[in-house]
């Protein structure tokens, strides 16, 4: 099967807009890719063309994608890459569309928090100590000395 993969790292350019339809859920929203380059003469970054998408998203994608995205925000994309030319009152409209496979937060912009779909907050299970994954260098540690389970103290510089 012979596809166009891009990915496409921009900013969300409209709200996305989430429909139910027959076939299961599905959103859609416009992305800016705007080109960015070294202006030797200026000595700065300067923006260049700018490039819409229209991206969509189906099934969990859309459902998460729509809570998770807002306008302004710094996305990657990766998806399949479809080119359309079609004729609308007698002028010639061409669009880029990107069928998404993955959507994610640029976090070379900001931080970003994980929640997974599906799971409520007070269904989470019970917290565990973290284990102390440091061997001692006589051997293993000993699973039944709690001393072994904890954290190792925090190093004090001096």
């Amino acid at each position: 099967m012979n596809e166009t993969m891009v990915c496409a790292v921009g900013r969300v350019a409209t709200q996305p807009v989430y429909r139910e339809m027959a076939s299961g859920p599905s959103a859609r929203f416009r992305m800016a890719v705007t080109a960015r380059y070294w202006d030797r003469e200026k000595n700065m970054w300067t923006d260049g063309h700018t490039n819409f998408f229209t991206v969509w998203a189906n099934r969990q994608l859309a459902t998460n994608a729509a809570a998770s995205l807002t306008v302004g925000e710094p996305v990657i994309v990766q998806g399949r890459l479809k080119v359309r030319t079609d004729v609308r009152e007698g002028q010639s409209w061409t669009s880029a569309d990107i069928d998404a496979v993955a959507i994610g937060h640029d976090l070379a912009w900001g931080t970003s928090a994980f929640r997974r779909a599906g799971k409520s907050e007070t269904a989470s299970s019970p917290t565990q100590p973290e284990p102390n994954w440091e061997t001692p260098p006589g051997g293993s540690p000993d699973p039944t000395d709690a001393a072994s389970q904890q954290p190792p103290e925090p190093a004090v510089l001096t």
